[in-house]
């Protein structure tokens, strides 16, 4: 029997949608919006009813019946902290997404549970959402930081990198329960997660935390001189979080975040620029180090994904600094989409049992 799944991945000014049949996308489109439009609806939770008619209608374009459908999958947002996995939306799941004081605000991705419920009650199907960034794993050592009012987060790239572990498992003749691995993502910012036996037991705070710096993240700082500049009078507790999650890294150090512009003018005899772009790398590469200590040296493979993989100066400065502590394979690029769709999938056919949401 084959299986039909909806996936929904909603962005701050677009949504983009794919169909799977089984393992083969139906299509995949992105639906742009006009920012005015979206405004029109006061806040992100309010804009799901009218994503959720574009996103029917675009299946309609595509030849692809709503009628046909066996589940509906949406990205997961800023939840609860969570295990991995593919999770049944409910009614606790959705008050959680709607509540700005779990993490000060309210993210598109929350967007996706809303529009893939409403789509799955329509049609009497199941909804979910699979691995939202809030995937918490830790082993209890990994949330000791330093002092006791501040607890180690898990907030990374999960949906990718969790999805990828799965493949590059499944390449190694392995089941991700049997595979140690080490997972990068490079993007706007930076995840490197230790995987043990199929579990992040421990990832760097990919927006505001630990870790390397990114195109736009600041990553790890000096504690004493961040002090400085949060008492310096410059900047308001907003607009400093701003520079250190939007405006930080290349960005600051460069003036872009393009890690295409970065290379072309370093090819063009720019010092300052192959010097940040090396140091971004050093901290990348140090972070690897750093998750394979949390393995205990027992690594079966390094992966890379994300944008910045399609660039080979920066793969190559990566590899030739962690080559020795495993084999490093690249995933240049994001599966968001086809990890969506493939745990649908998985759940349909009984190969993953879904979980429900532990907080009631």
């Amino acid at each position: 029997m084959s299986y039909r799944v909806l996936a929904i991945n909603p962005g701050s000014t677009s949504t983009k949608i794919a169909v799977y049949e089984d393992q083969n996308p139906l299509f995949e489109k992105t639906l742009r919006h006009d920012p005015a439009e979206l405004d029109k609806y006061g806040g992100i939770i309010e804009q799901y009813d009218f994503r959720k008619d574009l996103v029917l209608e675009a299946m309609r374009e595509n030849s692809v019946d709503p009628n046909t459908l066996n589940a509906v999958v949406g990205r997961g947002g800023l939840l609860r902290a969570v295990s991995g996995g593919t999770m049944k939306i409910s009614e606790p799941l959705l008050r959680d997404l709607k509540d700005p004081a779990l993490w000060g605000r309210i993210h598109a991705s929350n967007l996706g549970a809303f529009i893939a419920n409403a789509i799955a009650q329509e049609l009497k199907i199941p909804g979910f959402i699979v691995d939202p960034v809030v995937v918490d794993e830790f082993e209890d050592i990994a949330r000791i930081s330093g002092i006791p009012e501040i607890e180690r987060k898990s907030l990374f790239h999960a949906l990718n990198i969790r999805y990828i572990s799965r493949l590059l498992a499944k390449e190694m003749g392995k089941m991700p329960e049997e595979a140690n691995q080490i997972g990068v993502h490079m993007g706007g910012g930076i995840s490197v997660a230790a995987i043990k036996a199929g579990r992040v037991v421990d990832v760097n705070n990919a927006l505001l935390g630990m870790g390397p710096f990114s195109p736009q993240r600041a990553g790890a700082l000096p504690i004493g001189d961040l002090l400085d500049l949060a008492y310096s009078g410059y900047y308001t507790k907003k607009e400093l979080a701003t520079y250190l999650s939007k405006t930080g890294g290349l960005l600051a150090y460069l003036g872009t975040d393009s890690g295409i512009e970065v290379d072309e003018r370093i090819q063009a005899g720019d010092k300052k620029a192959e010097l940040i772009l090396q140091a971004m790398c050093y901290q990348v590469a140090k972070e690897i180090g750093a998750s394979a200590t949390v393995l205990g040296g027992k690594v079966d493979a390094i992966f890379l994904s994300g944008g910045l993989v399609y660039n080979s100066r920066i793969v190559e400065e990566i590899r030739a600094r962690v080559g020795f502590i495993a084999p490093l394979k690249l995933f240049p690029g994001e599966k968001e989409m086809e990890a969506l769709g493939q745990a649908g999938i998985r759940v349909l056919t009984g190969a993953e049992a879904a979980m429900d949401y532990p907080y009631e």
